[in-house]
């Protein structure tokens, strides 16, 4: 079977299909149109389908024979961001497909009509997963925990379209590949008083500065020179008027680490930083802490079966490395549960302008689109005949 012959005799199907999403973005946990269409489509390929309790639907494929269940997972939404490029199929609303998800989408439903029609020749079960509200970081846990989408599966694929990435090269790397996203919220506790006199209150202002400068230490001298890791302060807050000594801050920001065990000892010093440097000051400091996605780790075996996919499609010219990245990815709920492996695709042209993902000028060289198609199928092939 000619799987690249396939995805490339369905690239008008795909291009077709993403257009239609480009142009009717919807925002995560509102993606109605979107979700009707999808069903839709499943449902005229013979394909068995069931919606997700919020938004989102998941098609359920047999092979020839019973075996193992792969998961293919696209996802779905749109950001809040206006889009300024002059494509005929540009957005008609406030929301754009700047993250590359209607490519995603138009992606999967394309693998979605290949496979059925050569289910005769693969084993096992494809379950297609169309996850709503990925940009909210939650998505997949969500429909996991209320669908219980993995149910019965053994492994899952996942895919994402870069626009910094020349397009049509597949960047497909085995261990850490995207990190964690986790948050935290700081409050520092003082005491108020008139700001002629300092020396009567408790300067939460004062002792919240020290806190943020001291942060910043954990990375350079508390953990592993060789880790990367991000300590963020986005948002500052405190005080009440111009004179008076503020008596509370809060702050909110996020850490980036690839590795499990960087997270916890993040958590554990950040909470002393915390407490001891405010306390310094006579103030009260806390921290809330909340673990988010994990850190994105590819398993070995499903990498190799990927690139060796990759390699029979289009050779080995087609990959291509990439660094990771501290973006985070909810895939790695999934990846909590069943091994999992997340492949890059690259959508970028020189010629149209390589904008990055999230950019309201993000746009991606369609001719890599019958790629990812044929590498949804092969590795599906591959994978459930193994």
């Amino acid at each position: 079977m000619d799987i690249k012959n396939l995805a490339k005799q369905s690239e008008k199907y795909t291009i077709d299909i993403r257009r239609d999403i480009h142009q009717n973005p919807e925002p995560s946990w509102k993606e109605f149109r979107t979700t009707e269409l999808i069903e839709r489509e499943l449902k005229s390929f013979g394909i068995e389908t069931k919606r997700l309790k919020r938004t989102g639907v998941i098609g359920i494929l047999k092979g020839a024979k019973k075996g193992k269940t792969l998961a293919l997972r696209a996802d779905i939404d749109a950001l809040s961001i206006k889009e300024n490029t002059e494509l005929p199929f540009k957005s008609n609303n406030e929301y754009m497909h700047a993250c590359g998800h209607d490519c995603h989408t138009a992606m999967l439903l394309s693998a979605a009509k290949i496979l059925s029609g050569i289910k005769d020749q693969f084993n096992g079960t494809v379950k297609f997963i169309f996850q709503p509200a990925e940009e909210t970081c939650v998505g997949a846990k969500v429909i996991m925990e209320e669908d219980n989408v993995l149910e019965g599966v053994d492994a899952i694929f996942g895919m994402h379209i870069w626009g910094n990435l020349e397009y049509g090269k597949f960047s497909i790397e085995p261990g850490a590949r995207m990190a964690s996203a986790d948050t935290f919220k700081i409050r520092i506790r003082g005491t108020a008083s008139h700001g002629s006199t300092p020396h009567l209150g408790v300067d939460s202002i004062v002792a919240a500065s020290a806190v943020v400068m001291n942060l910043q230490s954990i990375v350079s001298r508390n953990i592993n020179p060789i880790e990367p890791v991000v300590i963020t302060v986005g948002t500052i807050k405190g005080g009440d008027r111009f004179n008076i000594i503020a008596n509370e801050v809060v702050m909110e920001g996020t850490t980036r680490a690839f590795s499990q065990e960087v997270r916890k000892a993040l958590e554990k010093k950040m909470r002393e930083v915390v407490q001891n440097t405010a306390q310094t000051y006579g103030a009260k400091g806390t921290l809330e802490y909340e673990y988010c996605p994990a850190p994105l780790i590819n398993d070995s075996k499903l990498t190799d079966t990927a690139l060796k996919s990759a390699k029979k499609l289009y050779g080995e010219d087609s990959l291509i490395s990439m660094d990771k990245l501290t973006i985070s990815e909810d895939f790695t709920y999934y990846m909590d549960k069943v091994p999992g492996v997340f492949v890059f695709l690259g959508g970028g042209n020189e010629n149209f302008g390589m904008y990055a993902n999230h950019n309201d000028k993000f746009i991606i060289d369609e001719s890599a689109l019958s790629r990812g198609t044929a590498l949804y199928v092969q590795f599906t092939v591959d994978y459930l005949n193994s």
